[in-house]
């Protein structure tokens, strides 16, 4: 009779998600899903709110990047109010949005990912965590803490609080940056160079130990999607999206907030409250894509920092087109954490960084607008509807996780289908098939808003319905 394994709460993410894993009566892997199992309701319990709120609110979404949403749902009133931010906030934005990249990555790196990278798979699950990293090779885990300092603390001297600041509002910034908290931020850049260049360092030593992980960490062909500048450089904070085929040749180029829901549809599966989203032209689920820091060095050309440069034509070396095993979006968060504390050094070297206009004011002038930008886990759109007195009468807010949920689920499948045999599995076995989703680093609050404890559990269930096991972390 057929089996179901079923892994909730998944651990080491933020947020809350199960995983399924459907056996025949063989005893082999059948099907495998990834479930968000919360409903997330901002886009909902916003509608009637005045439309200059909506920044605030939607940073509430998540204390883990609220950035990203701040400055997705400002673009977005922008469009409505018609206006063009002064160069110096669009700069600070830039600085605030890379500084939370940085720590962003950190996060997923050290926190969540490095007690399987650096400890092993198959480690004791007691001791395989940050505590275990720090205790086993405590210059990675300072460099760890250090990192994500450098980049929370940036965001403090910006915007007065690490999380869910109100600096960044519709038409700029509130203040502009003080020539002190300009010199404590590059004070701070010799620290963050050292322990990066230590993550790096210690990855490429053991990258190659996980050569069976790589194999079938969600390791097929996709499409890609992600921002770019006109010469192909990287870019956060604007420009437009392009989107890449498996073998890198460009699908569609140009694609604007305005035009995002014209070509992107978001599709719904009975498993997952989380939609999958997709390319329209190519339909559901051929049109499907992964995004993020994978996704995006896929896509680019350049990083056009001269030390990210370096580190990105080391990672195309990896494969002679896309890079397709997910499992290198580890590598690709070092290289961008590079790229950032290399901008957030030009930026802050900017001879008009110090200017103190930061924002120009507008009331409404269309009644509908759209932002989007590179969060650290992937593209965000923010779309609004307004009426004349600028209250929110619809909003939609697509999210990295749902851009590669598609990908998530087929990653999951491939992996369980290659440590599950014989309807038996090892502790050391499902954790590997966590760390498929762990590689994605999702954000499960942006896509349900959940709150409290982060689980994941996997469940093994027969082919009649009947529990056979399960893990609960």
């Amino acid at each position: 009779m057929s089996q179901t394994i079923t892994i909730d709460p998944v651990t080491r993410l933020e947020g809350h998600g199960k995983i399924t894993i459907y056996l025949d009566d063989k005893g082999e892997v059948d099907n495998a899903q990834f479930h968000v199992t919360q409903v997330r309701g901002f886009e909902k319990f916003c509608e009637g709110r005045p439309f200059y709120e909506m920044p605030s609110l939607t940073a509430r979404i998540c204390g883990i990047c609220p950035v990203s949403h701040l400055l997705a749902s400002a673009k977005a009133c922008e469009a409505i109010m018609s206006v063009r931010i002064p160069y110096t906030a669009a700069q600070l934005r830039r600085l605030l949005n890379l500084a939370q990249m940085v720590q962003s990555h950190a996060l997923s790196f050290f926190h969540l990912s490095s007690p399987d990278l650096l400890l092993g798979m198959e480690s004791d699950p007691v001791k395989r965590n940050i505590f275990g990293v720090a205790a086993a090779r405590p210059d990675l885990g300072l460099a760890g803490i250090g990192l994500r300092r450098f980049g929370q603390h940036i965001i403090e001297l910006l915007g007065t609080k690490r999380i869910h600041t109100g600096w960044v509002v519709p038409g700029g910034v509130t203040e502009p940056l003080t020539m002190a908290h300009r010199d404590e931020m590059l004070a701070m850049l010799p620290d963050a160079y050292a322990n990066l260049e230590k993550a790096l360092v210690a990855y490429k030593q053991i990258a190659d130990t996980f050569k069976p992980e790589i194999e079938v960490f969600a390791n097929f062909p996709t499409n890609y999607l992600g921002l770019i500048n006109d010469d192909e450089s990287i870019e956060f904070t604007d420009g437009a999206l392009r989107l890449i085929d498996p073998q890198g040749a460009i699908i569609e180029d140009g694609i604007t907030a305005r035009r995002f829901t014209e070509v992107i549809g978001e599709a719904v599966e009975n498993f997952s409250y989380t939609k999958f989203v997709y390319y329209k032209p190519l339909g559901y689920p051929e049109g499907s894509y992964r995004v993020g820091p994978l996704a995006r060095l896929n896509i680019v050309k350049s990083m056009g920092m001269p030390k990210a440069d370096k580190e990105l034509a080391e990672f195309k070396q990896i494969s002679a087109g896309p890079v397709e095993s997910s499992f290198h979006y580890h590598h690709a968060r070092l290289v961008e954490a590079m790229y950032g504390i290399e901008k957030i050094e030009q930026i802050l070297n900017d001879p008009q960084i110090l200017d103190k206009h930061v924002r120009a004011t507008a009331g409404v002038n269309r009644l509908e607008g759209a932002g989007q930008i590179e969060a650290p886990r992937g593209t965000l759109n923010h779309h609004y509807k307004v009426d004349e007195n600028g209250k929110m009468t619809w909003a939609s807010l697509v999210v990295a996780t749902g851009h590669n949920n598609n990908a998530m689920n087929r990653g999951v499948l491939q992996a369980a289908r290659r440590y599950v045999k014989d309807g038996k599995f090892s502790e050391g076995a499902l954790n590997r098939v966590e760390a498929v989703i762990r590689t994605f680093d999702p954000c499960l609050s942006c896509s349900t808003h959940a709150f409290g404890q982060m689980p994941l559990a996997m469940t093994l269930v027969s082919a009649d319905g009947e529990v056979m096991d399960q893990v609960v972390r």
